[in-house]
């Protein structure tokens, strides 16, 4: 069930503190090569139509792509993501407890097999 309060953390009229704001712009800058090739495939709503949104703030969180109508969630997950699963797992809760679905994939499998990264995404959507 989706959180009444979604757009108020998720939406376009969300507040965001400017130090959350200036995190994303950096990563938004800093890419890495498994985001930028996920990214060339779901920008401009080439995806279906469906529109992303890259580095996008929810709530105290940065989703690495972000599609508002679908309520869906991309995190691109490089070796960092061994050594915090716990804390992935408590961000991917929260996520879903106010309505959004969350799927991860590994820069891995963008980079090797992107197709059914793609074919991932689009049962989701």
């Amino acid at each position: 069930m989706t959180d009444p309060n979604l757009p108020a953390i998720a939406g376009r009229h969300r507040h965001i503190p400017p130090i959350l704001l200036q995190r994303a712009r950096e990563l938004r800058q800093q890419q890495t090569p498994a985001e930028v090739i996920l990214w060339e495939c779901l920008r401009a709503r080439q995806f279906y139509g469906y529109k992303f949104r890259r580095q996008h703030n929810i709530g105290r969180f940065i989703a690495d792509f972000y599609c508002i109508e679908a309520q869906l969630v991309i995190e691109v997950d490089g070796p960092i993501h061994d050594s915090q699963r716990e804390k992935d797992a408590a961000r991917d809760t929260w996520m879903e407890s106010v309505g959004l679905r969350v799927l991860r994939v590994t820069n891995l499998q963008v980079q090797e097999d992107l197709e059914e990264v793609l074919v991932m995404i689009l049962e989701r959507l």
